[in-house]
């Protein structure tokens, strides 16, 4: 896999919440997993139904590592392990707190940001910014860590990662702040029963008007698919996305809904 032009943004769907996204001449992972179960247990826990789109050794040379919170479909030990064994030059932007979770496993390029902070990796910005989640790997550690979503920025593009959210006021702050917005990868799985799941998940539909909210024109679905966390049928949820996303009047060109291994590429000469 080649590194992407400056000026074009390449994406290619590993599974769950995991991509590895091209822009910039960087390679950049987000949330990555690529264990078998999410689960601190062996042998337990939801067990990936798909198998990863790219398999770890396949994978290009990892400049950056984008992570959301601190739960086991999103930060996995394995992987984290594994990552920093091959790629030791990685730098991972990570929500305040997270960082000492990183450090006692190797990783020493380590970049901690609070919400609405920005800093600069080469020829990309990359900002913090508001989700409405929580965090916490066991139940004595709940909420001491933040979770956020992430942009980033080269001077011609912009894409945006949500990491794990419910759906919340602040997307189109975000859109003001650090938009405009190319693409936007949002979740759109995990959210039966809606009584409990509500504040932390979105519905397709509420992912849909969160990309409109970014203002952004290409949206990817992504938190489906991979891992049974949830009550509803693990296809239901881009059915639900699409039917809303047309719904909505806007074109179907521009849902990009990959399947596991999948890539999606914006040309350089591709407007907004």
């Amino acid at each position: 896999m080649p590194r992407a032009a400056d000026d074009s943004v390449s994406i290619t769907w590993v599974g769950h919440s995991t991509f590895l996204v091209q822009m910039g001449g960087l390679n950049i992972l987000t949330d990555p997993i690529w264990s078998d179960r999410a689960s601190p247990v062996p042998g337990v826990g939801p067990k990936r139904r798909t198998a990863p789109g790219v398999p770890f050794e396949a994978l290009p040379p990892i400049d950056v590592v984008l992570q959301s919170h601190d739960h086991y479909d999103h930060l996995d030990d394995g992987t984290v392990c594994r990552l920093e064994a091959r790629d030791p030059g990685a730098r991972w932007f990570v929500p305040l707190g997270l960082g000492s979770f990183l450090q006692r496993r190797g990783v020493h390029e380590i970049t901690e940001l609070d919400w609405w902070q920005e800093a600069a990796l080469g020829a990309i910005s990359i900002g913090c910014t508001p989700a409405q989640h929580f965090s916490g790997r066991t139940p004595w550690t709940r909420n001491r860590t933040l979770w956020c979503g992430w942009c980033v920025a080269t001077e011609r593009r912009r894409l945006f990662f949500a990491g794990d959210t419910g759906y919340h006021p602040e997307f189109a702050q975000v859109a003001d702040r650090f938009g405009p917005f190319d693409v936007a990868l949002l979740p759109i799985g995990a959210y039966e029963p809606r009584w409990f799941m509500q504040p932390v998940h979105m519905t397709p539909e509420e992912a849909v008007a969160a990309a409109r909210d970014l203002g952004a024109p290409r949206f990817v679905p992504m938190h489906w698919g991979t891992f049974k966390l949830t009550d509803e049928p693990l296809d239901e949820p881009p059915a639900r996305a699409l039917a809303s996303w047309c719904a909505a009047g806007l074109p179907v060109e521009r849902y990009w809904q990959l399947a596991h291994g999948e890539t999606r590429e914006l040309g350089a000469a591709e407007s907004r």
